[in-house]
């Protein structure tokens, strides 16, 4: 098992803390701040998902004027294991 603890930037979350399996999938996934009940929910949707579908399918999402989103902020934790 491969876990980060991976400070968010540009995003109202402040950290995400993932864990991923020996098989390539997540174990585990907590999102520090941000919009909770939204967060909870594609939290509980990861949990079994491969790591290299999350970072494609989430890579590059913004929200509104930012650049970022808390989707590519989990692609971006998920891209350091």
């Amino acid at each position: 098992m491969k876990t980060v603890n991976y400070k968010t930037q540009g995003t109202c979350s402040r950290e995400i803390n993932v864990t991923v399996n020996d098989e390539n999938k997540i174990e585990s996934i907590e999102i520090i701040g941000g919009c909770n009940g939204n967060l909870k929910g594609i939290s509980s949707i990861l949990i079994g998902m491969d790591k290299d579908e999350v970072i494609k399918r989430f890579s590059g999402i913004t929200c509104g004027y930012k650049p970022t989103s808390c989707p590519d902020q989990i692609a971006k934790a998920l891209s350091q294991i």
